[in-house]
């Protein structure tokens, strides 16, 4: 009922300022663009960068409004409210698409990718690239993947082996691989936005989580989080979208500069979620609230070996040629 409530209220304000959209002297086009994390992670400086690009290069005829750590709308809503035109830009986490199509489950599978490097060859690739248009006739339209990083382990204790996750609640994204990799471990996921997280480990809702280190440091979960276990178990990253109807409206000269802008954008983004995420966890270890743990060449071995059959129980609906397709450029 809460979101059909803001759904109706954000499409009441869209219909009203729909006729704002059009490029003139005085009237710059507006877009909203809504996003979940802070200001400081790679996607918070991605949509602010975006929006200084935006206003110097198309000033006057393009405005640019930013929503960040879900002021405006979290992701699951914002998915329907760019479907329907009600917002014209989100950065959704990748984990948020399977509900629309099980191709993008790909990057939620563990180990899947060993690096950001990797994730970045496989999203350079026709099957990657291919993927961007993949949602057109949802309401959804690809201009671009942004990283954010590698996934780390927290809990009230170090995950050495996907054993010790045993009777543990981990709160996860909402994705049908998610819950199969933490069932695999022996925990108990519970799916939560990403805004109820802290809420959730402070008062003991959920025992441990998966994230990145910026996200991790930029959220203050080491606060609440006494032990980091650093497995790189899965990737977190996000498919930039706009409305193809309101993206096809636009004048096609400001439509090819939007375009540059989101290119050059991603790979400012990309280039420094690697050092944002580096930087974070060293500020995570100078506070000295939260024991970092990496795993051995063993522990990780037996990690990868034993989140196998997460990826038996998947390969059908994602596909086992993008799978392969994925895993060629991983061994490269």
């Amino acid at each position: 009922m809460f979101r059909l409530i803001c759904l109706t209220i954000l499409t009441v304000l869209f219909i009203s300022g729909c006729g704002e959209n059009t490029s003139s002297p005085d009237k710059p086009i507006l877009m909203k663009f809504s996003h979940v994390t802070s200001p400081t992670t790679p996607k918070g400086q991605g949509a602010e960068r975006f929006k200084a690009l935006v206003e110097e290069r198309l000033a006057g005829r393009v405005k640019i409004e930013v929503y960040p750590s879900g002021q405006l709308l979290n992701d699951d809503d914002s998915l329907e409210a760019l479907a329907f035109g009600e917002i014209h830009m989100i950065a959704t986490s990748l984990s948020k698409f399977d509900r629309l199509t099980h191709k993008f489950q790909l990057f939620d599978l563990p180990f899947m990718f060993r690096d950001l490097a990797t994730v970045e060859l496989f999203q350079a690739s026709p099957s990657g690239r291919a993927l961007l248009t993949e949602l057109v006739d949802r309401g959804l339209l690809g201009l671009a993947f942004w990283h954010n990083g590698m996934k780390q382990f927290g809990g009230p204790k170090a995950l050495h082996k996907p054993e010790d996750s045993k009777g543990l609640k981990f709160r996860i994204m909402e994705s049908d691989v998610l819950q199969a990799q933490i069932m695999q471990m022996g925990g108990n996921p519970q799916k939560m936005a990403f805004g109820e997280v802290y809420q959730a480990l402070q008062t003991g809702a959920v025992d441990a989580q998966e994230n990145t280190w910026s996200n991790i440091y930029s959220s203050k979960f080491f606060e609440v989080q006494p032990v980091l276990t650093e497995t790189n178990h899965g990737y977190l990253g996000y498919m930039v979208a706009v409305n193809p109807t309101f993206w096809d409206s636009l004048p096609a000269d400001i439509r090819t500069e939007l375009n540059a802008i989101v290119t050059e954008v991603a790979a400012w983004v990309n280039e420094r979620a690697a050092k944002i995420n580096q930087e974070s966890k060293q500020k995570i270890e100078s506070t000295g609230r939260s024991k970092i743990i990496p795993l051995s060449v063993e522990e990780l071995a037996h990690w990868q070996n034993s989140m196998q059959p997460v990826w038996r129980q998947f390969e059908e609906d994602i596909g086992l040629d993008l799978i392969n397709a994925a895993q060629a450029v991983s061994i490269k």
